[in-house]
């Protein structure tokens, strides 16, 4: 029988336990008590700062920028965006690793429905090949819904695309980019190796958004209203700068590759048009720059001009001589030949040339063309004279506006930019091209032209405008005039006391319409059609630009002091031409030719020396006295 084993505790074995369990109570209490007072002493008596390598892990760095955008943005006068480069993503494949692109492009399809499925599964299908672009500009929506695929061998690529938030407002001028992101048109082409090197500094143009969004919205409602093909208009200050430049019809800037031809063509710098009456602008100055005639001389307008089988009429004949402003507010063309057949076409050409009618236009855009002009070799008595009044010539309406901005400015001719003064940069420089007091002349006798002449509907209460209509004849395809077609426009400057802007309109091909039958009559011509429109964008576009309107006396004293009479007072001692007196000294033999008027038999030789030294005139000029120049005159 087993007998159990008795275990008997060692005597003292209550006060060893009691002694070790109270030594590890100590022990812990004052661990704890240590680890506290180390923890208060660390973070609030004198805290531990954390290494400056992890701090730049974990904290985000306030004055860190974004990457830079792939080219430049593009803004307007006052800093408005025109263009802007966002973060985009491009969607590409490694066909390598694609096992059935039959599947991964029908899936595609339902996420990338612009995507051609045919094209993006012959790639996928390229298996010597690592890469594949499938769409390069992909929304968030489509990126994530890609990537939800989990297809192996989808990547994505970070890519910039180009946006133009304003739409179809400066489209022809921003032009567009390649996919790649390189200009192809507009300013994007012209300025584009600028956009790429310094994508950090914004492209900064003369154009004012608000201007341009307004000249559109204008001159499209002068389309519509006459059912018109196309129009183009431009505003254009006296130093040369564009402020606005629309060509209709226009296009969306986003949609540049998708646009119609038809849309895309720039009717500003491109098209040839025959400029009509506005011509007579260039005409006038070219007389009284040449010292042959002047602003009181009278010319027979009292019977049309026949030569070589060409008769040369008047739209509204008067039948009495007239003056030189009544020759422009009534549009004389009979009028412009006779001036233009005194100074003949030596000295016709070389003011055109000068004025840089026969060159290319500077403007910065790519697009920009010649006008069409008769050899010199053809340059004969008809010639001179349909070119007077605008016929037989065409050009781009940017080349005939620069010129007119030279007429009005006190006769400094400028090349036209798009490009907005540099801070702190000197004055624009420009070339005189004519005399003060003949620019004095010219806008005295605009302003007659909308108070009393063809122009009447571009008045604006309050601000001074001086401007001229044209009316031109369409060319066909069978090289004749349609009888049935025309193209009808007008140049205005404000306010002509002091020429801030000018603001030209071109209306091609306008229909008599219904709805402008009460108020043009059945009419098509540059006073119906384009005045009213010139006249509705100065009058909302002159406070913008900073400049009130006249009203009481200063209206009132500002009229009297621009009334020009229609047929002015000769000097007490000058005899005007007129009835008995036709030619001046130096007069060319075109003018006797025309009348049949034997020529003297010694011409003053002298007088034509003078005359040309007077139009050949181009010199530099020093932009600090323009502003004292025009306030003087």
């Amino acid at each position: 029988m087993e007998h159990k084993r008795h275990y008997v505790l060692p005597k003292g074995w209550r006060q060893k336990y009691k002694f070790r369990l109270s030594s590890c109570i100590v022990f812990f209490i004052f661990a704890y008590i240590t680890v506290f007072l180390r923890v208060v002493y660390v973070t609030a008596i004198h805290p531990i700062k954390p290494a400056a390598a992890w701090l730049a892990a974990v904290l985000p760095t306030p004055h860190m920028s974004a990457p830079l955008p792939d080219r430049a943005s593009i803004v307007d006068d006052k800093g408005r965006i025109l263009a802007v480069s966002l973060p985009d993503a491009a969607l590409y494949a490694d066909p390598k690793q694609i096992t059935d692109p039959q599947k991964v492009t029908k899936a595609l399809a339902t996420i990338l429905p612009d995507i051609n499925q045919q094209q993006t599964e012959a790639r996928l299908l390229l298996k010597q090949s690592s890469f594949a672009y499938i769409d390069r500009a992909l929304t968030p929506d489509q990126e994530m819904a890609v990537n939800r695929l989990g297809v192996p061998g989808l990547y994505f690529l970070p890519s910039w695309k180009r946006h133009y938030p304003n739409g179809s407002i400066a489209a022809h001028i921003l032009g567009g980019v390649t996919p790649g992101q390189n200009g192809i048109a507009g300013v994007e082409d012209s300025f584009n190796k600028r956009l790429l090197e310094h994508p950090g500094q914004p492209l900064k143009l003369s154009i004012d958004l608000r201007v341009q969004d307004i000249v559109q919205r204008e001159l499209t409602r002068a389309m519509n209203n006459y059912d018109a093909r196309g129009a183009c208009a431009i505003v254009e200050s006296m130093t040369g700068r564009i402020v606005a430049m629309v060509s209709l019809p226009t296009y969306n800037a986003n949609d540049f590759h998708d646009a119609p031809t038809d849309a895309q063509a720039d009717r500003c710098i491109s098209g040839d048009y025959e400029p009509g009456s506005v011509m007579k602008l260039m005409t006038l100055a070219a007389g009284l720059q040449s010292g042959l005639v002047h602003v009181w001389d009278k010319f027979n307008t009292t019977h049309p001009l026949f030569v070589g089988g060409y008769a040369v009429t008047d739209y509204e004949p008067v039948h009495h001589w007239l003056a030189m402003p009544a020759i422009l507010a009534y549009s004389s063309n009979i009028g412009a030949s006779r001036i233009a057949t005194i100074i003949g076409p030596e000295l016709q050409r070389a003011w055109l040339k000068k004025m840089g009618f026969f060159n290319r236009s500077p403007i910065q855009l790519p697009g920009a063309q010649y006008g069409l002009w008769h050899a010199r070799r053809d340059w004969r008595l008809l010639t001179t004279m349909s070119v007077s009044f605008g016929n037989g010539i065409a050009m781009p309406p940017i080349i005939l506006v620069n010129a007119v901005v030279a007429d009005l400015n006190g006769g400094i001719l400028y090349k036209p930019t798009l490009l907005a003064p540099q801070p702190g940069a000197p004055p624009r420089q420009g070339v005189r091209v004519m005399r003060p007091e003949v620019s004095v002349d010219m806008r005295k006798m605009m302003r007659g032209v909308v108070l009393s002449g063809t122009g009447v509907y571009a008045n604006v209460p309050g601000y001074l405008v001086g401007g001229k209509t044209g009316t031109s004849q369409v060319v066909g395809a069978n090289g004749h005039y349609e009888t049935d077609l025309n193209n009808a426009s007008f140049i205005a400057a404000f306010p002509i006391n002091h020429p801030r802007y000018v603001v030209y309109a071109l209306v091609i091909h306008p229909k008599p319409t219904k709805k402008m039958q009460k108020f043009s009559y059945g009419f098509t011509t540059g006073g119906y059609v384009a005045a009213p429109a010139v006249g509705r964008i100065i009058s909302r576009i002159g406070p913008m630009l900073g400049i009130r309107p006249l009203s009481g006396t200063a209206l009132k004293a500002a009229n009297a002091k621009w009334h020009f009479p229609l047929a002015p007072k000769p000097p007490a001692s000058v005899v005007a031409l007129g009835p008995g007196h036709p030619f001046p000294p130096g007069a060319n033999q075109y003018a006797y030719d025309l009348t049949k008027h034997p020529a003297p038999e010694h011409p003053d030789n002298a007088a034509k020396l003078a005359a040309l030294k007077k139009i050949e005139l181009a010199k530099p000029f020093r932009p600090a006295s323009s502003a004292a120049e025009i306030a003087s005159s």
